[in-house]
């Protein structure tokens, strides 16, 4: 798991469980909007999410992944989700991909704080994003 992503869990799971949900929650800004030229059909729609969530992962030639993520301001748990990972894996090689545990969000404390749905479609997400990458390298 690449190290920065490694740190947010680790801050996550050693919070007190009533500021967590809040910690979430500031992550739903991170996520930039999508790049000039991307449009949302050229992304992988993650019908486990409650909203319109939709990603894509790019394996560059020097196996670094960069993710794209498009998702509704008003779901903001959702973004948040997609947040941790942008900036988590910002600059992670394919590897350090898909090292990261499919519990992530459960390691983070968060199965306690959220809904299980909500927790389903952030470990969606991830799946996806993983597979996406392994298509890519393979």
């Amino acid at each position: 798991m690449p190290s920065k992503l490694a740190e947010i869990v680790d801050e996550f799971a050693a919070a007190p469980r009533d500021v967590v949900l809040e910690m979430l929650l500031e992550y739903a800004d991170v996520v930039p909007p999508l790049p000039a030229g991307v449009d949302r059909a050229e992304l992988e729609q993650v019908p486990e999410c409650q909203t319109a969530f939709f990603l894509r992962a790019e394996v560059s030639p020097d196996r670094t992944v960069t993710t794209i993520f498009d998702c509704p301001p008003e779901a903001p748990t959702t973004r948040a989700f997609a947040g941790i990972l942008a900036e988590g894996l910002a600059g992670a090689s394919a590897e350090e991909v898909l090292a990261v545990p499919d519990d992530l969000y459960q390691r983070m404390g968060l199965a306690q704080a959220i809904s299980p749905l909500r927790v389903r479609g952030g470990n969606a997400i991830l799946a996806r994003l993983k597979r996406q990458v392994r298509e890519q390298i393979s």
